[in-house]
């Protein structure tokens, strides 16, 4: 096992698992940004056909597990292992959203970090020898957030530009031992930062520290240079939490500029409505990377991508005490080439 391990965080896959399938079911604002003709399936009602949202998460999570298991060509009776969660108290998105697949499940809350940590441990149990066919499944509702984390959507209070969009939306892969890729190369397992925010409206100064940390440790563990990237993504940091990141870097004479970019810049326009500093939430990142970007690497766009989750390890319960947020970032290297 130690010879996999690189540097203090991160480790190299032997065998690289490779990505059969995948895809992302996302809501109406979604729809209407600028990432809209790579999602899989995008409906207008709010309700997904359902009784709650917390029942619409669940029936998005659903059909993006479906969507991609079909897409893989693989029948969920083949899949031995599912890594999922979201947003919501004891993950009911995923575990409702899921429960009929009667596949091995295991339950994770990153937060916004959820997809690339639920992909970083799909990869290892492959590559550990542990399962042949696993998959990583994520979501989030701009609703069912509203409703745990802030104010009931009827109350209208205004937001401060730091604030952002939860995304409503959900994500899914199917990753196998064998295939034509693109395939998980690496990953850097991130460690919690806080570094003193507690503003539940400004999430992009609070993670920004732990995205640095992780892609710091990542090109120091690998040895991989960010310019060997066509493309590095944190998500979800919006724009407040992305500028954090290029000052830091450029504290340590390293301009990333060039091939940096955040998940919650990504999924919506900057001139629609209410969106402020950019997406956020579990589905964020979950439908950029399973939309726009596997399928820009199918396409030869990019034949490598850093992707860094990044998510606040907070709850109503803490920041109603006063407490900070502590954050992390997970970073998985995608690639084109085994």
């Amino acid at each position: 096992m130690a010879n996999k391990r690189l540097g203090e965080q991160s480790i190299v896959f032997s065998n690289p698992p490779s990505i059969a399938g995948f895809a992302c079911t996302a809501g109406k604002k979604e729809g209407e940004g600028p990432l809209a003709d790579s999602f899989d399936y995008i409906n207008i009602d709010s309700y997904w056909g359902e009784k709650s949202w917390e029942k619409a998460e669940s029936a998005m999570q659903k059909q993006a597990f479906t969507l991609a298991a079909s897409k893989a060509g693989i029948s969920s009776a083949a899949i031995q292992y599912i890594f999922a969660g979201d947003l919501l108290n004891q993950c009911i998105g995923s575990v409702f959203g899921l429960m009929d697949s009667a596949i091995p499940f295991f339950g994770i809350f990153g937060a916004c970090s959820t997809m690339a940590e639920g992909i970083a441990l799909a990869a290892m149990s492959i590559d550990g020898g542990f399962a042949d066919t696993v998959s990583a499944s994520t979501s989030s509702h701009f609703c069912t957030a509203e409703r745990q984390f802030r104010f009931p959507l009827e109350y209208g209070g205004q937001r401060p530009p730091s604030a952002q969009w939860t995304v409503t939306g959900a994500g899914s892969v199917i990753l196998t031992a064998q295939g034509e890729g693109p395939y998980i190369t690496h990953v850097t397992t991130g460690k919690m930062v806080d570094y003193g925010i507690t503003d539940a409206n400004n999430m992009g100064a609070a993670m920004a520290p732990a995205a640095y940390d992780t892609l710091s440790t990542h090109f120091s563990d690998t040895g991989i240079s960010p310019t060997d990237y066509d493309l590095i993504v944190t998500g979800d940091l919006g724009a407040v939490g992305h500028s954090i990141v290029l000052d830091f870097f450029k504290e340590d004479d390293m301009d990333l500029s060039a091939n940096y970019n955040d998940c919650g810049l990504m999924v919506y326009s900057r001139e629609q409505k209410n969106v402020n500093s950019g997406g956020s939430g579990c589905g964020c990142s979950a439908v950029v990377l399973t939309g726009h970007i596997l399928n820009g690497m199918k396409s030869g766009r990019w034949n490598k991508v850093l992707f860094a989750g990044t998510g606040a390890l907070m709850s109503t319960t803490s920041s109603q005490q006063g407490g900070t947020i502590p954050s992390v970032c997970h970073a998985v290297t995608i690639s084109n080439m085994k």
